[in-house]
């Protein structure tokens, strides 16, 4: 018996160092990183199919060894869907740790706060992530999504949070979606006081994005947020110019008489209360400062030139500023 295992002992041997030798030859790179591809792994494409794309684009020397090593690092069937940096430098291992990492291929965008939804599916557009804002408008009105978060509104407008995002190249504008009102939900999780119901949240998000747009220095915003307060309980028109410039492609440089006589729910020198939806995507100062607005008597605010407000507690000091801050 000790005969044939010492006879059988450097066949052994000889077996797993071929192995290993044949397992390095296959695993090494098929190139010197000459080819670099943006390579896609598409949803429902299976292991040899990948190994077959991998092999035409000029990345891996033969779509079989690929399958090797993936079998043989426990990757097989791992493999995920997006878009990936490669280059034929890589080694086959090397190449298969990439595809189930699921680090894709990013674009960094930076949505800015107080951007309203087609403002943000512009930016989209530009960075080259959706080929049309309509496209990520559809997403963000999708009624089954809105369903599947327990939404009120008609639309996620006001829920998608304003950050800088990586965001993989090939996500759809649903996604895309997807991804700012999970970030939203992630931030405001943290406020002390905000509330649950999703009934008060609307009414939160609502006047918070409206207290994004008038407020144009940050530390106002509290105090903004107060007047509009007061002016809810007393059941005065909020009468504010952001929910007009809403109503418009592009923001005006001067409202005039006749834009604050337009016919619509989002008027609010017509109709009193809040308008039906939000008029941006508030960023966390607007939304702390809407939780905890500023306990004042202050009812009315003009902008002065140099952006920020001079406020008053009565009509008649409100004309007076107007008078005193507007240009003719």
């Amino acid at each position: 018996m000790n005969k044939i295992l010492k006879m059988a002992l450097p066949l052994l041997v000889l077996l797993l160092f071929g192995g290993a030798l044949s397992l390095f030859l296959i695993n090494r790179a098929s190139g010197d990183g000459s080819v670099s591809v943006d390579f896609e792994v598409k949803k429902g494409e299976g292991t040899i199919l990948i190994a077959n794309h991998l092999q035409k684009e000029g990345l891996i020397g033969h779509s079989l060894f690929f399958r090797i090593i993936t079998l043989v690092s426990g990757n097989e069937g791992g493999l995920q869907t997006g878009l990936y940096s490669l280059n034929n430098a890589m080694s086959m291992s090397e190449i298969a740790s990439a595809l189930t990492s699921g680090k894709t291929k990013t674009t960094k965008i930076t949505i800015p706060e107080g951007f309203n939804n087609r403002q943000i599916g512009d930016t989209l557009v530009e960075a080259g992530l959706l080929s049309s804002r309509q496209e990520f408008l559809d997403a963000a009105e999708n009624s089954e999504a809105l369903k599947k978060h327990g939404m009120t509104g008609k639309s996620f407008e006001g829920y998608l949070f304003p950050e800088t995002y990586n965001v993989p190249v090939g996500y759809s504008a649903g996604q895309i979606v997807e991804l700012m009102y999970k970030t939203f939900r992630e931030k405001v999780a943290k406020l002390e006081g905000f509330p649950t119901s999703p009934e008060k949240i609307h009414e939160l998000v609502i006047l918070a994005s409206i207290v994004e747009r008038e407020a144009q220095k940050k530390e106002e915003r509290p105090l903004i947020a107060g007047v509009f307060a007061n002016r809810i309980e007393e059941s005065y028109p909020l009468e504010s110019c952001a929910t007009i410039q809403y109503l418009f492609e592009k923001p005006k440089k001067r409202l005039y008489f006749k834009d604050l006589e337009i016919q619509s729910p989002y008027n609010t020198y017509m109709n009193t209360g809040m308008p039906p939806g939000p008029i941006s995507n508030p960023g966390m100062p607007a939304i702390e400062a809407t939780l905890h607005p500023v306990k004042t008597k202050y009812k009315f605010f003009v902008v002065k030139p140099d952006g920020t407000h001079y406020f008053s507690e009565t009509f008649n000091e409100h004309i007076r500023a107007k008078k005193k801050f507007i240009a003719k």
